[in-house]
């Protein structure tokens, strides 16, 4: 096989993320040398659609001229300093921008009661919710609670870190490391696919607009915090990703979940911890300004049903996806239990050496801006119903079982025969391979499982859109014949 040098130096050096090393070492990896837009090129001069962003991160496309311009800007001034014992500019005006982000303005949203007003920066999403996890622990002890406890949803995953992963409920991806962990408990996330309360028959439409239930998920969840109650306590915290959990193979929640589920934990004195690692910054909504520039929208998953977390953890596309950059928002009480004498060692004792990174904060301010502009709300609708209609002929494929929708982030599940929501085994690599046939045509994404991710960058056209779906249309047909 003629394998390009740069492909075979990542034969002989590199161990990737997630990824069964044997079966990569079988072939040809694709080598990605530069990308425009929703375009990505190979180092052998072939072009593919990005379909999911670079993994989830990237918000604008590729080589963004005024991204690239903001970052270009920064580096005439400094790449790096300390943020331990040193402020800078460029992470001070973001911290700035980010309070006002998360605390919308907009009416439908003034009944928000926590005001996030402080912000800590680190590196990815796993360390935004390693960080929102500690202060959370050591609030609650420093608040009365002698053995603070945490309650997760099944199929969650919050990160690789060893408390990020002790809150998350993914044998596949945890279990090897369960010596290294800390106990959470979990409870049912609301899957209305494959619910065992939804009584309602396969339909060739999303699950949670046929599902037959009376809400047995949110009775579910009370009973878990009761339970918990009975016991002597409360739980501690109730993480949790809005909307939309990601890596449990895009399981999206039905309209009023969120709302109901955070009302009990919020009744039962639990703090609230927004994972929008993924979520976050306009993936899940596409509204257009009703009025003017001025007119604000939320941003974040959690604020479309009005619900205003005490840690709200972001990354990904904080910086457009162009460098690592994660922060965790919190509001004054919380930093107000860190706040003491030198010698009373209160302090919050956790931090990383690229912390508040010049580069990283300059790139994301500008992504920001772009995120604001009008420009970009037209595409990100365009975008959504562009999906919207081109999803539909999906609903044609036996092997399609359910397609799931939230703004900008679609799933589709693949099964045996829709009729019986039966699933492929995990060693047919059902959704791989058609993975393989859509980088065949031209369109890269990466699946969880059995589920089909398409999450593409907002400046994706209608044609580009088409193409994707069409990559999954044929990618199906060719690898279940």
């Amino acid at each position: 096989m003629n394998m390009h040098p740069l492909a075979k130096l990542d034969h002989k050096y590199v161990w990737h993320p997630f990824t069964q090393m044997r079966d990569w070492l079988k072939r040809e990896p694709i080598v990605i040398a530069a990308g425009k837009g929703a375009v990505l090129h190979d180092a052998k001069g072939r072009k593919y659609l990005d379909a999911n962003s670079s993994i989830w991160t990237n918000l604008h496309g590729h080589n963004h001229p005024k991204i690239n311009a903001s970052v270009n800007q920064q580096l005439k001034k400094i790449a790096h300093s300390s943020a331990l014992g040193f402020a800078n500019e460029p992470a001070s005006h973001l911290a700035e921008r980010l309070v006002q982000f998360a605390n919308p303005t907009r009416s439908a949203n003034r009944k928000l009661s926590r005001h996030l007003g402080k912000v800590f920066f680190s590196d990815d999403g796993s360390t935004a919710m390693e960080v929102a996890l500690k202060l959370a622990y050591e609030f609650s002890r420093r608040t009365g609670r002698k053995n603070p406890k945490f309650l997760s949803l099944s199929g969650a995953y919050h990160g690789d870190t060893v408390g990020a992963v002790s809150l998350g409920h993914i044998d596949l991806f945890h279990k090897a490391y369960g010596g290294l962990l800390f106990k959470s408990d979990k409870v049912a996330a609301p899957y209305c696919y494959r619910c065992p309360f939804n009584r309602a028959k396969p339909e060739r439409a999303d699950a949670r607009e046929y599902r037959k239930c009376n809400w047995e998920c949110i009775g579910v969840l009370e009973q878990k915090f009761s339970a918990r109650k009975k016991k002597g306590d409360s739980y501690a915290a109730f993480a949790f990703e809005p909307l939309m959990q990601g890596a449990a193979g895009m399981i999206p929640q039905p309209a009023g979940w969120l709302k109901r589920a955070t009302e009990i934990a919020r009744a039962n004195n639990a703090l609230l911890v927004a994972d929008e690692v993924m979520t976050g910054f306009g993936r899940t909504n596409s509204q257009l300004p009703s009025t003017a520039s001025k007119s604000k929208i939320p941003s974040f998953a959690c604020h479309e049903e009005n619900v205003q977390p005490d840690f709200l953890a972001l990354a990904k596309g904080l910086t457009g996806g162009y460098l690592p950059m994660a922060a965790t928002l919190t509001t004054q009480k919380i930093f107000d239990a860190f706040l003491g004498e030198y010698e009373e060692f209160k302090t919050f004792f956790h931090g990383h050496s690229f912390t508040a990174n010049q580069l990283g904060a300059s790139a994301a301010l500008a992504s920001l801006e772009i995120l604001q502009s009008n420009a970009s709300r037209r595409a990100r609708k365009i975008l959504e119903l562009s999906l919207r209609q081109e999803l539909k002929h999906l609903w044609d494929l036996p092997n399609v079982g359910d397609v799931r929708q939230v703004g900008l982030v679609v799933g589709i599940e693949l099964v045996r025969d829709w009729r019986t929501r039966e699933p492929f085994d995990l060693h047919e690599r059902a959704g791989i391979r058609v993975c393989e046939k859509m980088a065949e045509s031209g369109v890269l994404t990466r699946p969880i499982g059995n589920v089909i991710v398409l999450m593409p960058p907002f400046c994706t056209t209608p044609s580009q859109t088409r193409r994707m779906v069409e990559a999954v249309y044929h990618g199906c047909k060719k690898a279940f014949g």
